[in-house]
């Protein structure tokens, strides 16, 4: 009887470690799923870009020159008059340590009156360097002209510069830095939150696949009807009542994980740069390639013609040129279809194509239908 259960015992544990060693194997799958808060974003929830226009003082020498920016010098006198100072008539000032200067800032979501906020200081004049400055207070606005944040504050510039008698050397840029919790918030924009009990998640790409796969995730958490997609991009979900409910809610929203569909074939070519990009779904069919590289060198030289002394002619100046075209040999190569982005990019290299002769070489590959991928040119 005991080496019965001895028997069974040890099926047992053989079992529970066999399941355990499956169930590892799994955990250990390299995870591609990614959270809805990586691939989509609440409708509604956004930034709000701010701008504004202020004077910079306490340049070392270094701020506009005056004479060639006049609204420097307007503005510094409209401040003056705000402090009740009143300026000669006629009196013209030459300035050396202020500039004028525009200040950018990103309002975020949900953000409130007191908070500090990032902004960016940018010379809009002739300044030499911005370096030690101080800006004076500067009313941020929207795009719908309502002043949403104050910036004040020394900004401190990680760049150098020195210029001397028609030489220069500069580290960095210098005419621009950014000064850490320089504005406050003095007013809030309004985000309401699903105040319908619904709200809007858009997907960051638009894909049908991902777009299903994250309704039928939400509505296997929360059930049935919690979530219907209207289109690729734009789901719509229904959420509780209350205020608390509505926060704790969306957090659960947003760490829910999603599989997205694969991203179609697509090959993206920069026209500026010669860069190419692919994408690991980029396939190739059996092609025949021939390239060869084309230069044409054009060399003139001036020639001088002197007549006899006796011959009573006069002395002529003429361009010799001489035209050399070097045509490089361009063998036909196969390339073999691969299976994946490794053989395509083995094939292409086989060709020994520069990146702006590649291009060329890919746009007829795609003409022919041997590149299975989408060519877009930016």
């Amino acid at each position: 009887m005991s080496s019965l259960f001895n028997s069974l015992a040890c099926r047992f544990l053989a079992r529970a470690l066999g399941a355990g060693l499956l169930l590892a194997g799994f955990l250990s799958l390299p995870a591609q799923a990614e959270r809805l808060r990586d691939i989509a974003s609440i409708q509604g929830v956004r930034d709000n870009p701010l701008i504004g226009y202020g004077l910079m003082v306490g340049l070392d020498g270094s701020g506009d020159q005056t004479m060639q920016t006049p609204f420097t010098t307007q503005s510094l006198n409209n401040m003056l008059v705000q402090l009740g100072i009143t300026m000669p008539a006629g009196a013209s000032m030459q300035l050396k340590n202020v500039a004028a200067v525009m200040v950018t800032a990103v309002l975020p979501a949900f953000a409130r009156p007191g908070q500090t906020i990032d902004i960016t200081v940018s010379s809009m004049g002739n300044a030499k360097s911005l370096r030690g400055g101080t800006l004076l207070m500067t009313p941020l606005k929207g795009a719908d002209g309502q002043v949403y944040a104050l910036a004040q504050g020394n900004m401190v510039i990680g760049g150098v510069g020195a210029s001397s008698a028609g030489s220069k050397v500069q580290v960095n840029q210098i005419s621009s830095g950014r000064i850490p919790a320089g504005a406050i918030v003095e007013r809030a924009v309004e985000s309401p939150l699903a105040e319908d009990g619904s709200l809007v998640l858009e997907l960051n790409t638009g894909d049908f696949g991902t777009a299903q796969q994250a309704v039928d995730a939400i509505n296997r958490d929360f059930g049935a009807a919690t979530a219907h997609a209207i289109d690729a991009r734009v789901i719509q979900i229904r959420v509780p009542g209350g205020p608390q409910e509505r926060v704790s809610f969306l957090s659960r929203i947003q760490n829910i994980e999603v599989t997205p569909a694969q991203v179609g074939a697509r090959v993206v070519i920069n026209a500026r740069t010669g860069s190419v990009v692919m994408n690991q779904s980029v396939r190739i069919n059996d092609c025949a390639v021939a390239h060869g590289s084309l230069s044409v060198v054009i060399n003139t030289e001036p020639v001088v013609s002197q007549p006899n002394a006796l011959a009573g002619g006069t002395t002529v100046a003429a361009q010799r040129s001489q035209i050399e075209i070097n045509q490089g040999s361009g063998a036909l190569q196969i390339l073999r279809g691969g299976a994946s982005l490794a053989d395509v990019i083995k094939g292409l290299n086989a060709l020994g194509a520069n990146p702006q002769d590649l291009v060329s070489i890919l746009q007829a590959m795609k003409s022919v239908g041997a590149l299975r991928a989408e060519l877009e040119i930016i």
